[in-house]
Order: C-alpha cells, then structure tokens, then sequence
C-alpha cells in the first residue's frame, strides 16, 4: 500500500508540473510540448485526485490535492473556450445569407509523405469536392499520384520535397500571383495567392506548414513564421484565409498571438476541439491543422474529415464572403505588449 501511495503522488506531482512547465518563458522544444496535452493531463489529474482522497489524507497528501485542483482549473479554462459552451468566435452564416458565388470551401491534409494510401485521399476530394485543396507532406511520388486532380482543378502550385515539408495546393478557383515562398528555413515552404471566387471578389490564401517544436529543438521557428503570416496578413488589409499544419495547438499562447496579430477568427473556439493528430492514437489528439480567416468571411460548416491513412485528419471548411460579416462578429486585435511579443518572436528565430 505504501508503494502505491508514493507512485500516486509522484504521478500527481509529474502532472502539476506538466501544467507549470509552459509557464516558463522558453523556446525549448521539451517545455512548449507540454501546451499540446492539456486534454490529457486534465482526464488523468481526475483519477489522481481520487485515489489521493482515498488513500492519502496526511498534510502532503491535502498539498497535492489543492495543487492539482488549481491545475485541474487552469487546464479546463484554457481548453474551455474551444467547446461548444463557449461563445462563438466566427459567426455561423444563415442558410439563405450566401450564395454559392460568394462561397468557398477548403480542404486541408497533412498527408504524412511515408503514406502510400494515395487512393484514399483522392477518393475524400472526389466525395467533398472542395474548390481549394492543401496537401502537404507531399513528395515527387505523392505528386504523381495525384495527377488526377489536374483534370478537376486547373491551378496548380506544386512545391513536392523529400524532408516532409512539401506542398501540393490545387484550385478550381482563379489564382492571382501564386508563390512558394521560404519565409524563414529555405527547406520550409509556404504558399500565398489571390484567389478570385465566383462572385468575383478576392481574397488573399496563405497555406503554411512550420516546423514543429520536437524535444531537443527550440520552437522559435516556428513562432516567428506564424508571426510573419500574420503581421503580412494585417499588412494586406484585405480577405484572408490562413490554413494548413501549423504544429501547434488551439490553445496556445504561440497561436493566441497569431490570431491577435493577424486579426483573425478561429472556428474552434465555441464549437468544439477537432482534434486532427495523431489520427492513430485515439488517446493522444490535439487540434493541430487550421483554418483562420478575416472578419469579412462568415463560418458555413466545418468538419474533421475521416483517416486517409495518414497521422492527420484531414480538415474541411466552408466559408462565405459577406459584406455584413464584420459587423456581426469581433476580429481580435492587437495591443502593446502583442507587438511587443510579436517582434521578440521573430527576433528569437534570426
């Protein structure tokens, strides 16, 4: 018995570490990894606190059990706003408010480039159809594979790598001055174009894949890109899509700060988790594929897509250009200390 009671309370104090590591200031890979599980922590802080009532009700013991409440606390309330008892951040369009001229849908896969199951994502886009299509971990042989889709999808920006940074994005829609561009490690592209929807009108694409922040290397990085996007978002003015794997979680304070920067809406938040990855540890899935757009687009649906065999689900995203749309809804903004934050992030990473 007393063998179990330590192994309870060292377990309980790994978790409330596992809680305050992030609070460290620090680009190292190790600490920030621990913003991905906050789902996971907070399911097992619940049996541990239990089995220290149980078992243990000495003075460490009531510690331990007020630290892990608090910690308990602090996990739920930053996975809270991604919920669906939480307000809404993007604004859901009425049936009758769009047209199919003024909307368009994305779909998003990280199709994790050892994957050879290349019929099973060609038959998700034959049955989705979408009009835009992100594909990233694409190399030469994912690429050939996908020749099909040419015969649908006339736009073609293909940038296929061997390092699990390749991209392959496809368009039924008008592209205007597509790039490949490597805005910070010249083995990490990212993609940007106009795209001109059926009404007419335009907006501007942004399809990125940073590289994550593994135990061993710094997440520097990656902040600074996401950073860059932003700050370039913001920048243009215009309509905005932003989209692809961008190796960090809904809840971070990495991706508070891009949404702040860029003034963009997360669909997430009010809605629910859609956890993408890892597609196969159902125990182990944090939402890590995105989708943010400008207030100038209203949400029509959004879906975690079924497994095409790779370690992502794919994402599926419908939206509508309205003009009514920011009236309805609040774009984040920046302050001070986000600018701030936001010039520290990218000089970390030079």
């Amino acid at each position: 018995m007393a063998a179990l009671i330590i192994g309870v309370k060292v377990l309980g104090a790994i978790l409330v570490a596992a809680t305050l590591l992030p609070f460290i200031p620090s680009n190292s890979g190790f600490i920030r990894t621990f913003d991905f599980p906050r789902l996971q922590i907070a399911a097992m802080i619940v049996p541990v606190v239990a089995a220290l009532l149980i078992l243990s009700r000495d003075g460490a013991g009531w510690v331990l059990i007020a630290a892990l409440i608090a910690a308990l606390a602090y996990q739920v309330s930053r996975i809270y706003p991604f919920t669906p008892a939480a307000s809404p951040q993007a604004v859901t369009a009425a049936p009758s408010a769009c047209g199919e001229a003024a909307t368009v849908s994305i779909l998003i896969a990280n199709v994790l480039e050892s994957n050879r199951d290349h019929a099973a994502l060609l038959d998700l886009v034959a049955r989705h159809d979408p009009d835009l299509l992100l594909l990233l971990e694409t190399d030469a042989t994912w690429a050939a594979a996908l020749a099909p889709l040419r015969a649908s999808y006339p736009h073609v920006v293909a940038q296929p790598q061997g390092n699990t940074y390749g991209l392959m994005f496809y368009s039924r829609l008008a592209l205007t001055d597509p790039q490949v561009r490597f805005l910070l490690q010249d083995d990490v592209p990212s993609v940007r174009t106009g795209v001109t929807l059926r009404s007419g009108e335009r907006f501007t694409f942004y399809g990125v894949h940073p590289r994550p922040p593994h135990p061993g290397q710094s997440s520097a990085p990656r902040d600074a890109e996401l950073v860059m996007v932003a700050r370039e978002v913001k920048a243009a003015g215009g309509p905005a899509v932003v989209g692809g794997d961008l190796n960090d979680v809904a809840w971070s304070k990495t991706n508070a700060l891009f949404q702040t920067i860029g003034g963009l809406l997360d669909p997430r938040i009010g809605r629910g988790l859609y956890p993408t990855f890892n597609a196969k540890w159902p125990m182990l899935r944090w939402p890590l594929d995105h989708v943010f757009f400008s207030d100038d687009f209203l949400l029509v649906d959004l879906q975690r897509l079924p497994h095409i065999g790779s370690d992502h689900f794919p994402i599926l995203i419908s939206l509508c250009r309205s003009k009514a749309a920011p009236a309805v809804q609040d774009a984040p903004q920046a302050d001070a200390a986000d600018r701030k934050a936001a010039r520290e992030a990218v000089e970390a990473a030079h």
